[in-house]
Protein backbone atom coordinates (compact mmCIF):
# COMPACT_ATOMS: atom_id res chain seq x y z
CA UNK A 1 0.00 0.00 0.00
CA UNK A 2 1.69 3.38 -1.18
CA UNK A 3 1.79 6.16 1.85
CA UNK A 4 0.46 9.42 1.63
CA UNK A 5 2.75 12.17 1.63
CA UNK A 6 2.03 14.52 4.96
CA UNK A 7 4.52 17.13 5.82
CA UNK A 8 3.82 15.87 9.63
CA UNK A 9 6.13 12.94 8.33
CA UNK A 10 8.85 14.91 6.97
CA UNK A 11 8.91 16.78 10.27
CA UNK A 12 9.02 13.56 12.32
CA UNK A 13 11.74 11.70 10.30
CA UNK A 14 13.79 15.01 10.35
CA UNK A 15 13.63 15.30 13.81
CA UNK A 16 15.01 11.21 14.39
CA UNK A 17 17.50 11.81 12.06
CA UNK A 18 19.51 14.99 12.85
CA UNK A 19 17.74 16.85 16.42
CA UNK A 20 19.74 15.12 18.46
CA UNK A 21 23.31 14.82 16.50
CA UNK A 22 23.07 18.71 15.09
CA UNK A 23 19.92 20.74 17.25
CA UNK A 24 18.07 21.28 14.24
CA UNK A 25 14.29 21.47 13.53
CA UNK A 26 12.28 21.30 10.95
CA UNK A 27 9.03 23.70 11.17
CA UNK A 28 6.06 24.32 9.09
CA UNK A 29 5.47 28.24 8.73
CA UNK A 30 3.53 30.82 6.74
CA UNK A 31 4.41 32.63 3.44
CA UNK A 32 8.39 32.35 3.41
CA UNK A 33 10.57 29.77 4.10
CA UNK A 34 13.88 30.62 6.42
CA UNK A 35 16.61 29.06 7.73
CA UNK A 36 16.82 30.71 11.65
CA UNK A 37 20.14 29.57 13.69
CA UNK A 38 19.06 28.91 17.40
CA UNK A 39 19.19 32.25 19.44
CA UNK A 40 18.53 33.23 23.08
CA UNK A 41 14.62 32.69 22.51
CA UNK A 42 14.90 29.58 20.64
CA UNK A 43 17.76 27.12 21.63
CA UNK A 44 17.69 25.23 18.39
CA UNK A 45 18.38 25.55 14.87
CA UNK A 46 15.00 25.80 12.62
CA UNK A 47 14.36 25.01 9.15
CA UNK A 48 11.13 26.82 8.70
CA UNK A 49 9.32 25.84 5.50
CA UNK A 50 6.46 27.31 3.72
CA UNK A 51 2.62 26.78 4.50
CA UNK A 52 2.94 23.05 5.38
CA UNK A 53 3.93 22.14 1.67
CA UNK A 54 5.69 18.76 1.76
CA UNK A 55 7.98 20.41 -1.44
CA UNK A 56 8.80 23.07 0.37
CA UNK A 57 10.00 21.32 3.23
CA UNK A 58 12.04 18.97 0.72
CA UNK A 59 13.30 21.66 -0.48
CA UNK A 60 14.57 23.78 2.40
CA UNK A 61 15.74 20.63 3.67
CA UNK A 62 18.08 19.96 0.57
CA UNK A 63 19.68 23.70 1.06
CA UNK A 64 20.54 22.46 5.12
CA UNK A 65 22.45 19.46 3.79
CA UNK A 66 25.02 21.52 1.55
CA UNK A 67 25.28 24.29 4.57
CA UNK A 68 28.55 24.06 6.26
CA UNK A 69 28.69 24.68 9.72
CA UNK A 70 29.66 28.17 9.93
CA UNK A 71 27.10 28.80 6.97
CA UNK A 72 24.70 26.94 9.08
CA UNK A 73 24.94 29.78 12.48
CA UNK A 74 24.07 32.19 10.05
CA UNK A 75 19.97 33.53 9.35
CA UNK A 76 19.08 31.60 5.95
CA UNK A 77 22.23 30.41 5.64
CA UNK A 78 23.99 33.76 4.67
CA UNK A 79 23.30 33.25 0.80
CA UNK A 80 22.79 35.92 -1.70
CA UNK A 81 19.13 35.79 -3.12
CA UNK A 82 17.21 38.56 -5.03
CA UNK A 83 13.31 37.75 -5.18
CA UNK A 84 11.20 36.86 -7.95
CA UNK A 85 12.05 39.25 -10.94
CA UNK A 86 15.28 38.95 -11.59
CA UNK A 87 16.95 40.03 -14.49
CA UNK A 88 19.11 37.30 -16.99
CA UNK A 89 22.81 37.49 -15.41
CA UNK A 90 20.64 37.71 -12.32
CA UNK A 91 18.76 34.89 -12.83
CA UNK A 92 22.13 32.82 -14.01
CA UNK A 93 23.62 33.38 -10.63
CA UNK A 94 20.44 32.09 -9.04
CA UNK A 95 20.53 28.94 -10.86
CA UNK A 96 24.48 28.28 -10.27
CA UNK A 97 23.79 28.19 -6.42
CA UNK A 98 20.55 25.94 -7.26
CA UNK A 99 21.87 22.81 -8.98
CA UNK A 100 23.44 21.41 -6.31
CA UNK A 101 20.32 21.69 -3.81
CA UNK A 102 17.54 20.92 -6.50
CA UNK A 103 19.57 17.68 -7.24
CA UNK A 104 19.40 16.56 -3.79
CA UNK A 105 15.67 17.64 -3.93
CA UNK A 106 15.25 15.64 -6.63
CA UNK A 107 16.84 12.28 -4.80
CA UNK A 108 14.22 13.00 -2.15
CA UNK A 109 11.28 12.87 -4.37
CA UNK A 110 12.40 9.67 -5.78
CA UNK A 111 13.48 8.14 -2.12
CA UNK A 112 9.73 9.53 -1.24
CA UNK A 113 8.20 7.80 -3.87
CA UNK A 114 6.99 10.87 -5.84
CA UNK A 115 4.74 12.83 -4.16
CA UNK A 116 0.98 12.52 -5.17
CA UNK A 117 2.27 11.27 -8.45
CA UNK A 118 3.86 14.01 -10.19
CA UNK A 119 7.00 13.94 -11.65
CA UNK A 120 9.96 16.21 -10.09
CA UNK A 121 10.35 19.82 -11.86
CA UNK A 122 12.97 22.04 -11.28
CA UNK A 123 11.82 25.73 -9.79
CA UNK A 124 13.35 28.77 -11.68
CA UNK A 125 11.55 31.24 -9.35
CA UNK A 126 11.37 34.13 -11.54
CA UNK A 127 7.58 34.52 -12.32
CA UNK A 128 7.98 37.93 -12.80
CA UNK A 129 11.58 38.61 -14.54
CA UNK A 130 12.28 40.27 -17.69
CA UNK A 131 12.82 37.01 -19.51
CA UNK A 132 11.91 33.81 -20.07
CA UNK A 133 14.63 31.32 -17.95
CA UNK A 134 15.03 28.20 -19.82
CA UNK A 135 13.98 25.16 -17.56
CA UNK A 136 15.02 22.63 -19.64
CA UNK A 137 18.36 23.94 -19.41
CA UNK A 138 18.45 24.67 -16.16
CA UNK A 139 16.74 20.92 -15.57
CA UNK A 140 19.91 19.14 -17.60
CA UNK A 141 21.97 21.00 -15.26
CA UNK A 142 20.51 19.73 -11.91
CA UNK A 143 20.32 16.24 -13.84
CA UNK A 144 23.93 15.93 -14.78
CA UNK A 145 24.52 17.05 -10.75
CA UNK A 146 22.22 14.15 -9.53
CA UNK A 147 24.26 11.91 -11.75
CA UNK A 148 27.37 12.87 -10.48
CA UNK A 149 25.86 12.70 -7.09
CA UNK A 150 25.02 8.98 -7.74
CA UNK A 151 28.49 8.47 -9.02
CA UNK A 152 30.15 10.20 -5.77
CA UNK A 153 28.43 10.22 -3.16
CA UNK A 154 25.32 12.38 -2.10
CA UNK A 155 26.89 14.76 0.84
CA UNK A 156 26.47 13.18 4.06
CA UNK A 157 23.56 14.89 5.62
CA UNK A 158 21.67 14.90 2.34
CA UNK A 159 22.15 10.39 2.22
CA UNK A 160 21.24 10.45 5.41
CA UNK A 161 17.68 11.81 4.81
CA UNK A 162 17.92 9.99 1.36
CA UNK A 163 18.17 6.92 3.61
CA UNK A 164 15.30 7.46 5.99
CA UNK A 165 12.94 8.23 3.38
CA UNK A 166 13.15 5.45 1.68
CA UNK A 167 13.13 3.62 4.17
CA UNK A 168 9.84 4.78 5.66
CA UNK A 169 8.63 4.92 1.85
CA UNK A 170 9.93 1.49 1.32
CA UNK A 171 11.85 2.53 -1.99
CA UNK A 172 14.96 0.53 -3.31
CA UNK A 173 18.01 2.44 -1.76
CA UNK A 174 21.12 2.97 -2.83
CA UNK A 175 19.15 4.91 -5.24
CA UNK A 176 20.21 4.70 -9.23
CA UNK A 177 19.74 6.53 -12.16
CA UNK A 178 17.03 4.32 -13.40
CA UNK A 179 14.43 6.12 -10.92
CA UNK A 180 15.37 9.74 -12.45
CA UNK A 181 12.80 9.68 -15.48
CA UNK A 182 14.07 12.67 -16.82
CA UNK A 183 14.00 11.87 -20.59
CA UNK A 184 9.74 11.38 -20.01
CA UNK A 185 9.51 13.97 -17.65
CA UNK A 186 11.11 16.84 -19.61
CA UNK A 187 9.14 14.55 -23.04
CA UNK A 188 5.67 14.67 -21.24
CA UNK A 189 6.22 18.82 -20.02
CA UNK A 190 7.56 19.94 -23.25
CA UNK A 191 4.25 18.35 -25.12
CA UNK A 192 2.45 20.08 -22.49
CA UNK A 193 4.09 23.23 -23.57
CA UNK A 194 3.53 23.11 -27.62
CA UNK A 195 -0.22 22.29 -26.93
CA UNK A 196 -0.86 25.50 -24.39
CA UNK A 197 1.08 27.48 -27.42
CA UNK A 198 -0.91 25.80 -30.10
CA UNK A 199 -4.09 26.55 -28.15
CA UNK A 200 -3.13 30.19 -27.84
CA UNK A 201 -1.97 30.77 -31.43
CA UNK A 202 -5.51 29.66 -32.50
CA UNK A 203 -7.16 31.85 -29.75
CA UNK A 204 -5.59 34.66 -31.81
CA UNK A 205 -6.45 33.61 -35.04
CA UNK A 206 -10.39 33.26 -33.80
Amino acid sequence: MTKSHRYQDLIVLFEQTFAERFNTRLVKGGDEPIYLPADDQVSYHRIVFAHGYYASALHEISHWCIAGEARRLLEDFGYWYLPDGRDQDQQSQFEQVEVKPQAIEWAFCVAAGKPAGKPFTVSVDNLNGDFEPDRFAFQAKVYQQVKQYLDTGFPARADDFILALANFYQIPYPLSIEQFDYQTDLTLERLASEVLVSEEKVDVAV
